[in-house]
């Protein structure tokens, strides 16, 4: 939370010195004409959202594919793991789960390694209740490996990586 509000802190302070720098004349004035021809060079030099503004000591952006992803709704699972040409590791979980925050991350690095042969969506129990009952789910964590709209495997509980990393390749493999 602290590097957060450093970090907005950091961003306002300096949006404010690039404002104080602005040249006179495109101050705002009462005119209608002149406030939009001052406000258009204004945005032209002062763009707080071009991509080529960055803060002093801040990361390149880079571009990441997500290894895993939140199911929405219903509809949402349908077209993201029941229609998905790739496998799917159906994680159910909860936010109050002290074994689902062990196993996320886990099942997130064994999905990872995989390079994009599978792909896991998460489902939180609570917002979803009627896929956690469509699917059987009385505890969690569960696992649910899904190919081509039918479950293939499933497991309840934590597994070490090495028996999460051959889960997914054996569900790769199939």
């Amino acid at each position: 939370m602290m590097a957060h509000r450093l970090l907005v802190r950091r961003i306002w302070t300096s949006s404010l010195k690039d404002i104080r720098c602005l040249p006179a004349s495109t101050a705002v004035t009462a005119s209608s004409s002149s406030f939009s021809t001052s406000l258009q060079s204004a945005t032209s030099r002062v763009s707080f959202l071009s991509p080529s503004r960055t803060l002093p000591g801040s990361l390149p952006h880079t571009t990441r594919r997500e290894v895993s992803f939140n199911v929405q709704d219903h509809d949402d699972f349908t077209d993201r793991v029941i229609k998905s040409e790739l496998p799917v590791l159906v994680d159910f979980h909860a936010q109050w789960c002290g074994p689902c925050k062990i196993l996320g991350p886990r099942l997130e690095k064994a999905v990872a390694k995989q390079k994009g042969r599978v792909a896991m969506a998460k489902v939180d129990i609570d917002d979803h209740t009627d896929l956690a009952i469509e699917y059987g789910v009385s505890a969690v964590p569960t696992v649910i490996a899904i190919r081509g709209g039918d479950v293939v495997d499933h497991f309840v509980g934590i597994k070490d990586d090495d028996e999460l990393d051959s889960f997914v390749t054996k569900i790769i493999g199939q």
